[in-house]
């Protein structure tokens, strides 16, 4: 997706991702901000769709399927997330649970949303996978490798932190705080 693209959802919007996704956790991401600036970074993290995913590859003959990929829960990445959008111009990030304020900040700063994806639904997601393109870092294990697909109708995803600061997860702890006050009163 492009910086336009991406400004233009807002956070409860629904969507679906066709094209190019990067997965990446913890360790993923650490090796990623552990390359010096100057140095390239793998194909296609670059303005990447990154997936907080840990999947279930087979191989089958000499190309790589996969079994499962379900979302896994952000917040893990809070101390990361923000450097890799700045550093890595990342325009979406997929996971579950939503992520920190100083990550909704550099959305906004750099032009990234974060979709939010269903629990559960690994395999369903999965089977909206086309192709895998390639894997980076394999050393770092199936789960924690950088794994590049290709995908057609990935989601339903919704827009839960967009790239003008509004995030559904801060609306929805507001509602709670007003209504255990009035409850508390």
């Amino acid at each position: 997706m492009d910086e336009r693209t991406v400004r233009a959802l807002k956070a409860g919007d629904v969507v679906f991702i066709d094209g190019t996704i990067v997965t990446g956790r913890d360790e993923m991401h650490m090796r990623a901000l552990s390359l010096k600036k100057d140095a390239r970074p793998p194909n296609g993290l670059k303005g990447a769709t990154l997936y907080h995913c840990g999947p279930i590859m087979q191989r089958e003959n000499s190309k790589w399927k996969v079994i499962a990929a379900g979302p896994t829960t952000s917040a893990r990445m809070n101390s990361l997330e923000a450097e890799m959008i700045s550093r890595y111009g990342i325009r979406a990030v997929i996971g579950k649970g939503g992520m920190s304020g100083d990550v909704l900040e550099a959305m906004k700063e750099h032009g990234c949303v974060y979709l939010a994806a269903i629990g559960g639904a690994a395999v369903s997601l999965a089977e909206c996978i086309n192709e895998v393109k390639g894997v980076e870092w394999e050393d770092l294990g199936m789960a924690e490798a950088m794994w590049k697909f290709e995908a057609e109708r990935f989601g339903p995803l919704t827009v839960a932190m967009d790239a003008h600061g509004s995030s559904i997860y801060n609306d929805v702890a507001s509602k709670v705080n007003g209504t255990l006050k009035k409850y508390h009163s």
